[in-house]
């Protein structure tokens, strides 16, 4: 059985082959001579070549054994044969990039979500998953408005499913997660914003201004839509993250 549909059967990947859309992922992740990467699953390695090119050191992971051990052993590169959802998450800055597999977009993700010192992490996923975290189609996702003060969502750019082997059913999207230097919401705040935004998302009252109103005095929450100029009716998804923090502003610094 050749490498490429074993890849696929047991571990879920669609290697990236294409030179330029490697270029592509790469320049995305915009890199510098020292920064350390941890690569999702490195695969035969063609995007490993052009991350150590433009970064210091580059940590691969590789699930599967027999990809792994058939990585060049170079100056600068660390081959791990793991599941990188089990990775140890560096002690120092670092960023994550990867061609990960599709089913595991949503825990790749929440690793790079948790992990405390990451900067920044390039993933290509189904484009479809990545134009909805970034609001592509107009919409807004609850994790992209609870995460919005601490990390950037980007849509950096689409990959024709051609560049990959096996030929996967969807095109690829390379999504860009950064942390901001500088949080849009104070820290000890941040867990009131997210259980406003999962409130708001909740459901709870048929509308997000009903939903608001059970927490928050309906009059305040009322006011604070037309200072946003937000029609009540205006459905959750539709909802922009910095409208989410002008609300949060408006109605929790109030109470004060």
């Amino acid at each position: 059985m050749s490498r490429y549909p074993r890849a696929r059967r047991v571990y879920g990947q669609n290697l990236l082959v294409d030179p330029s859309a490697i270029r592509r992922v790469a320049d995305a992740a915009a890199l510098h001579r020292a920064d350390l990467v941890v690569e999702v699953g490195a695969g035969r390695g063609a995007l490993t070549a052009e991350l150590l090119r433009r970064a210091g050191q580059v940590v691969a992971y590789e699930v599967d054994p027999g990809l792994a051990a058939a990585l060049p052993r170079r100056a600068g590169l660390t081959v791990c044969t793991g599941d990188f959802l089990a990775a140890p998450v560096p002690g120092g800055p670092f960023d994550v990039v990867g061609n990960i597999p599709y089913a595991l977009t949503s825990a790749v993700v929440a690793w790079c979500l948790d992990a405390a010192t990451l900067r920044s992490a390039t993933l290509l996923t189904q484009l479809e998953y990545a134009r909805k975290r970034t609001g592509d189609y107009g919409r807004w996702s609850r994790l992209t408005v609870e995460t919005w003060p601490e990390f950037e969502w980007r849509l950096a750019g689409r990959v024709p499913r051609g560049a990959f082997r096996p030929v996967p059913g969807v095109d690829g999207g390379i999504l860009r997660l950064t942390r901001r230097a500088e949080g849009l919401v104070p820290a000890g705040r941040l867990g009131r914003y997210r259980s406003m935004v999962s409130l708001g998302f909740g459901g709870v009252g048929g509308s997000l201004l009903a939903s608001l109103s059970r927490r928050y005095p309906p009059a305040r929450v009322a006011g604070a839509f037309r200072a946003l100029r937000l029609d009540a009716a205006t459905p959750v998804g539709l909802v922009w993250p910095e409208q989410w923090l002008t609300l949060f502003r408006l109605l929790e610094f109030a109470r004060r």
